[in-house]
């Protein structure tokens, strides 16, 4: 079976995120004052083929904890659907 998975990984939110920082600044110059908050991330499509669910979900998992994130400076979410 086939999976696509989307994943997003965003900074911890305990810690400073100087992209954010920079867009935030960055909006504020062209005079957009009425947002605030502002957090970058990044966000990773992925397809797996897999046996089942299960299996594509450890895939997935896997990847994100052993290469995409840093655990230290980054938390994750995915999402999997099933493809035909």
């Amino acid at each position: 079976m086939k999976f696509k998975a989307e994943i997003d990984i965003m900074p911890l939110e305990a810690l400073l995120d100087p992209q954010g920082k920079a867009v935030g600044s960055g909006l504020k110059n062209m005079g957009i004052e009425n947002v605030s908050e502002i957090r970058v991330g990044k966000h990773v499509t992925l397809r797996v083929e897999a046996a089942d669910e299960a299996t594509a979900k450890a895939a997935v998992e896997q990847a994100c904890s052993k290469l995409l994130a840093n655990p230290v400076m980054e938390f994750y979410r995915f999402e999997l659907t099933g493809e035909n």
